[in-house]
């Protein structure tokens, strides 16, 4: 059971692995990209193309015929990667177990942003967690971890597709030992948990009063989606990487706009390599600036 592409993975390496599911549950066919033609989720159309005819895409999980149709496929086992909140009327039909894989050492950062959450908070670790479901969320014994280093200038996004492929191993790896018999389910240590809940836009504002550190791991953690922002003057722009720079000013003063783009924080300074404003393409810090009007002095964000 999954959706978008970081599920993929784990779909076609349980296929190459001899594990080719029965049936794959997967959101409905939606308006998608620039044109909004209706298409396919990720894994409906990776699916598709490995011969699986039996695709069910429930508007609602919570439905009693969501949880007949699959208890009707008698399943051995579910694999959940990155889908809904399953109902215990759904994930208890698995004669041998219902897991999930989510995207960090459990228990540290629950919930719908693990990802954005710890590239935000500076980790320099993370990886991929398999665990058993129960009703609470991101709660249950855990089955397998697998770590993952994080680059002190990698984003969001360069972290989801490494560890897109690493889930899909440790999805693997949790079929072939419940098969085995062999799973040891640890419980979580509640007193460790972390949360990681779903961003919103308020929460992607760059806080330039934080140190430039801080300021850097916000940028980056938000990168490319949902898009780290803030205000110059009306106009509402989009960072997509920075890195830590030297410099002194109020929070938000603009240091240097020559072909760098150098901004100062509450302690030190960042350079803006990559941004956008609204109706334009991203560009590079340099380019950027060949179009758009930003001078030395001038303030980001809040005065």
């Amino acid at each position: 059971m999954g959706t978008p592409e970081f599920a993929v993975p784990s779909l076609t390496k349980l296929i190459g692995a001899g594990y080719p599911p029965v049936a794959v549950a997967t959101g409905p066919d939606r308006p998608r990209g620039r044109g909004q033609e209706v298409s396919p989720t990720p894994v409906k159309k990776a699916a598709q193309e490995a011969g699986i005819d039996r695709i069910l895409q429930p508007e609602d999980v919570t439905d009693d015929s969501f949880a007949e149709s699959v208890a009707a496929l008698e399943p051995d086992v579910i694999a959940v990667v990155a889908y809904k909140i399953l109902p215990p009327k759904v994930f208890t039909t698995a004669a041998e177990g219902a897991f999930n894989l989510h995207g960090s050492l459990l228990p540290k950062y629950r919930g719908a942003a693990p990802i954005n959450h710890a590239i935000m908070q500076g980790e320099t670790e993370t990886g991929v967690t398999t665990f058993f479901l129960e009703p609470s969320v991101d709660t249950g014994d855990l089955i397998l971890q697998k770590r993952l280093s994080i680059g002190p200038d990698e984003t969001a996004g360069e972290v989801h597709d490494r560890m897109k492929g690493l889930g899909g191993e440790a999805v693997v790896e949790t079929v072939q030992q419940i098969e085995a018999g062999t799973v040891d389910p640890t419980p979580q240590d509640d007193t460790q948990a972390t949360p990681a809940p779903k961003i919103h836009d308020d929460d992607c504002e760059v806080p330039w009063a934080a140190s430039g550190e801080d300021v850097h791991n916000h940028v980056r953690g938000l990168s490319p989606y949902p898009g780290a922002w803030t205000m110059h003057g009306d106009t509402r722009l989009k960072l997509y990487r920075t890195r830590r720079a030297e410099g002194h000013g109020l929070p938000g003063e603009v240091l240097r706009d020559d072909d760098r783009l150098v901004v100062a924080c509450g302690a030190d300074a960042v350079e803006i390599m990559e941004l956008q404003q609204p109706g334009r393409q991203r560009l590079s810090a340099s380019d950027f600036l060949n179009g758009y009007s930003l001078s030395e002095g001038e303030q980001l964000g809040d005065k």
